[in-house]
């Protein structure tokens, strides 16, 4: 199989994947999932360990981040078919990372991993290796590849039932006050906020919102603790930091650019703001 799974975010594409990761464990395979970020293979990693505890899966994370003894022993484990399902990031695909019975390689945000990084981690397998790419937005290569070359298309064009509607409303700048106010009401009833803008910092040639302005302005209103920043000149390391007091609701808005992380689960994140200009 060389298949991409396209769906919305929350349509359940992590589900399809789990699922297809347990059938090929059952039939004495291994199973590697590989995430974008840190953040994201420790949320995918969280939520296997989880789903799948009562099947006596060996379950494990490997980023570059775990200590060099840990790493290592994974490792080992890994060449010897001690792990059945391993989560992790770019470490997955260097050259000491092998594996005994590789059977199946998801590649969640696929979009986000060059061909090469693509290449070097399905050769750990074999010819027979499945491989499943998941996205929820697919660049044109990939699609490309849907059309004219042999990887298979598969499509959720629905989300799980039982999601609350969507409530969609445009409002000018002029009433950026009131819009302050209706979020101040919202993170105090416990909502957690987006705030996405198109540029990093102000610019003398586009007159557009900066994230670092709308970042100082929420907080001299709301104060400086509940905001966060994320953009794409931080390091990987700042964003994650930030992203994860997001999740644990230390921040209750976070202002970004387009660089947001996506993928990420924040239950209490009911809206998302979206400057324009």
């Amino acid at each position: 199989m060389l298949r991409v799974l396209q769906g919305d975010v929350g349509s359940g594409k992590t589900a399809v994947a789990m699922i297809a990761a347990y059938l090929t464990v059952k039939s004495g395979y291994q199973v590697a999932f590989l995430c974008p970020t840190e953040l994201l293979a420790k949320q995918h990693f969280l939520l296997f360990k989880k789903v799948l505890e009562n099947e006596n899966l060996n379950v494990q994370l490997l980023t570059s981040k775990i200590k060099g003894s840990e790493q290592a022993d994974t490792r080992f484990q890994l060449s010897q078919n001690k792990i059945d399902i391993v989560v992790g990031t770019h470490s997955l695909f260097q050259e000491k990372t092998t594996f005994n019975n590789l059977g199946l390689i998801v590649i969640d945000e696929q979009h986000k991993f060059g061909v090469q990084q693509r290449i070097n981690l399905s050769l750990k397998g074999s010819v027979n290796t499945d491989v499943l790419l998941m996205t929820a937005t697919p660049i044109p290569r990939t699609l490309i590849l849907t059309n004219y070359g042999d990887m298979e298309l598969s499509e959720l064009d629905e989300k799980p039932t039982g999601r609350k509607p969507i409530n969609t409303v445009m409002v000018s700048n002029s009433r950026i006050e009131e819009v302050i106010e209706r979020l101040s009401i919202a993170i105090k009833d416990g909502s957690q906020v987006y705030w996405v803008c198109p540029l990093v910092e102000e610019s003398d040639y586009l007159d557009l919102t900066s994230a670092e302005d709308r970042a100082r302005q929420l907080s001299s209103v709301l104060g400086q603790d509940n905001i966060g920043l994320v953009h794409g000149k931080m390091s990987g390391e700042e964003k994650d930091k930030v992203m994860s007091n997001f999740i644990r609701n230390k921040i209750k808005i976070l202002v970004a650019t387009t660089v947001i992380e996506v993928g990420v689960d924040v239950p209490n994140a009911s809206i998302i703001a979206v400057s324009y200009t």
